[in-house]
């Protein structure tokens, strides 16, 4: 749960500290702004991702299932600035499987926290191996950061991929058709980036 009022003080400090005046008529209502998008922007950051895999069902194939396309919207753990950008995820189920629409909620929640996007990565993959007992997860994103195209380096079109792959879809024949399924679907236009 985010602390509001801490954080509307903080930002009013903030603002003081790079030499701007937080009672000027442009910036005053920043700190409550500021606050409000704190509270959505870093919602999961005591929730539970694997009470998201209370409601699964049997699985009546042991087959892969996966998804593309899903948005990723986070901040980076090192800057505080914006990541964006899509997850593909694909799983092979074991006895359960959950319905689709768990698999966007899984990926917002992990998202909604500052995040590094390795760890990110992990943590969906892992939690999918917890939450419904997965033989086999794989996890991609696909993500413009704010800290590398705003600042630093400065490369607007840079794009960081990462990959986590648990269980099953760890072996490398089963892994590279995992790939080349969730590749398949993004290539036929099933995958946008934001």
């Amino acid at each position: 749960m985010v602390d509001q009022v801490a954080v509307q003080q903080a930002v009013r400090s903030f603002l003081t500290a790079v030499g701007l005046d937080p009672d000027d008529e442009v910036l005053r209502e920043t700190p409550t702004r500021v606050a409000k998008a704190a509270a959505e922007l870093f919602a999961g950051v005591s929730a539970d991702p694997v009470a998201l895999f209370e409601k699964t069902m049997p699985a009546e194939s042991h087959d892969l299932v996966a998804m593309t396309g899903i948005t990723v919207r986070s901040m980076c753990a090192h800057h505080l600035l914006p990541m964006y950008g899509t997850a593909s995820i694909a799983y092979l189920p074991n006895d359960r499987i959950v319905g689709l629409s768990t698999l966007p909620h899984l990926v917002d929640l992990l998202a909604s926290r500052p995040q590094v996007q390795e760890t990110l990565t992990a943590q969906i993959a892992d939690a999918l191996m917890t939450g419904i007992d997965a033989r086999g997860a794989l996890v991609t994103l696909r993500l413009h950061q704010d800290c590398v195209s705003a600042r630093g380096a400065r490369q607007q079109d840079a794009v960081s991929i990462t990959v986590a792959a648990r269980g099953d879809l760890q072996e490398p024949a089963r892994r590279l058709d995992a790939l080349a399924a969730l590749s398949e679907q993004a290539t036929k236009g099933q995958c946008r980036e934001v």
